[in-house]
């Protein structure tokens, strides 16, 4: 559902920020997020800032939400330009490597740094948070499995749960090893990846989005 956006200046400079702070939170985490550093990036005062954020946990929850939606964007929403079925899950995942090659986040994926930053801590509202945004990425792969499933692209046989597991462990791979080698050969390994392990699931093999 289309959202106004709230387009007053003190909207204008909470987005500034937040989007900033999705920025540092890539490299340096949520929990490295602090007031004194986005003051100083921003160019606002500490108590401008205080006046935005109630807490440490607002300003994660609120850099969590603006983190997802620039996802979306640049993730999700080119992919379901495609056909439904393989062809679109074939496209979110060319659209997820294309979005970690083009750097949208300087540290690579958000979400997967901020996974591998609270998978090991005691649940709560940020954790949480970072867990229902996964799930819903985990459920688009999965959709696009199973839709693929319903159309006869994909083997009856092929479970989609595991097929987006599958299909996130290469992405997730690729993008640590991009960003820690600087060689988009890894890049082009995931996509290789991709297309085998889809090829490998399809009814018959010229079915794949990659050979249509």
């Amino acid at each position: 559902m289309a959202q106004k956006r709230n387009t007053t200046p003190g909207a204008k400079t909470r987005e500034t920020v937040l989007h900033a702070a999705a920025d540092v939170a890539s490299i340096d985490g949520l929990d490295g997020l602090t007031i004194g550093h986005l003051a100083s990036l921003t160019g606002m005062s500490k108590s401008g800032l205080f006046a935005h954020f109630g807490s440490k946990q607002d300003l994660q929850l609120a850099t969590i939400e603006v983190a997802r939606q620039r996802y979306v964007r640049e993730v999700v929403t080119p992919a379901l330009e495609s056909g439904p079925g393989m062809q679109r899950l074939t496209a979110l995942c060319e659209s997820f490597l294309s979005y970690v090659e083009r750097g949208v986040f300087p540290g690579g994926c958000f979400f997967a740094a901020a996974m591998a930053e609270f998978d090991g801590k005691t649940p709560g509202p940020v954790r949480d948070a970072v867990t229902e945004c996964q799930r819903q990425w985990m459920e688009t792969l999965a959709q696009s499995a199973h839709e693929a499933q319903q159309s006869g692209e994909l083997c009856i046989d092929t479970d989609p749960d595991q097929l987006a597991f599958e299909l996130e462990g290469t992405l997730l791979a690729a993008n640590s090893y991009f960003h820690l080698f600087a060689d988009t050969r890894y890049l082009d390994r995931a996509r290789l990846a991709v297309r085998t392990r889809l090829s490998s699931g399809a009814s018959t093999p010229e079915r794949t989005a990659t050979r249509a």
